[in-house]
């Protein structure tokens, strides 16, 4: 678990035993008032991919019965299923980049993760931002935030996406998410080998692809004014085929492939 807090007291407070096996007491310690933008965002951040939900083992750190922060005791949940809660979003950044998670993870402000103070680790959520409907799915591998209020802190790309990075609040819903139910909430599930902007080399990606006995190759003109010639891979059936694609493919030694839904 990292430390605390960059608008008085959320997300993170640091942990008495870092093991987590047992009552626990957390202690902040200060931080910025405002995480402020970070030094080099990738430049795409619309581009990184929501994580799949899949079936995963209860993380052995993270999920203490209970921990104590600023005199405060949280029971950590025995089950994620079918919760559901409103309240205010909060994001956090720079200040707990590559920092440790609650379990035990770097924290990476790029990704599509979010803290939560009592949902059992890891586990996954669609957030949607109340005041504009945007919505996006997370990964919550961390504790957080303990300011009043406040039910769910961000990472800076899941702010973005939500639109909430200068405001830095919002009200939003936020739903757990089992494998079937977000599988069949989303698009067909893609598998983005790779994008060009010449089209004669999207071509010979495919052409590749092809060889290795993937059938199911197209390339696909991205509409934006950018003009890519995006590769892609499906539609899949679930992660598990999803994860199946990208580990051949790293086995032709493209490395870079992703998430894609349309």
């Amino acid at each position: 678990m990292r430390n605390v807090n960059r608008r008085g007291l959320g997300p993170i407070a640091l942990l008495v035993l870092a093991t987590l096996s047992s009552c626990t007491t957390q202690t902040p310690r200060n931080s910025p008032d405002s995480p402020g933008a970070p030094d080099s965002p990738p430049p795409d951040i619309a581009s990184i991919p929501e994580p799949i939900p899949k079936a995963e083992p209860r993380s052995a750190l993270g999920n203490p019965p209970f921990y104590d922060v600023l005199g405060k005791r949280y029971f950590v949940l025995p089950s994620a299923a079918g919760f559901v809660e409103r309240g205010i979003a909060s994001w956090y950044g720079p200040g707990f980049h590559k920092e440790k998670t609650s379990t035990g993870d770097p924290y990476n402000m790029y990704s599509m993760t979010a803290a939560h103070k009592t949902l059992p680790l890891p586990c996954y959520a669609r957030v949607t931002n109340l005041s504009n409907g945007k919505s996006v799915v997370v990964y919550i591998n961390d504790r957080g935030p303990f300011k009043e209020g406040r039910i769910v802190d961000l990472s800076y790309t899941a702010a973005a996406k939500l639109d909430i990075l200068k405001a830095g609040t919002a009200p939003v819903e936020l739903v757990v998410l089992s494998p079937s139910t977000a599988l069949a909430s989303q698009a067909s599930l893609f598998v983005q080998a790779g994008s060009f902007g010449d089209a004669a080399n999207a071509q010979r990606l495919a052409d590749k692809l092809r060889a290795a006995g993937y059938s199911q190759v197209t390339v696909r003109k991205d509409s934006s004014s950018r003009g890519l010639h995006r590769v892609h891979v499906g539609p899949l059936a679930n992660a598990e085929e999803f994860d199946r694609v990208i580990a051949g493919l790293k086995s032709l030694g493209i490395n870079e492939a992703r998430l894609a839904t349309q």
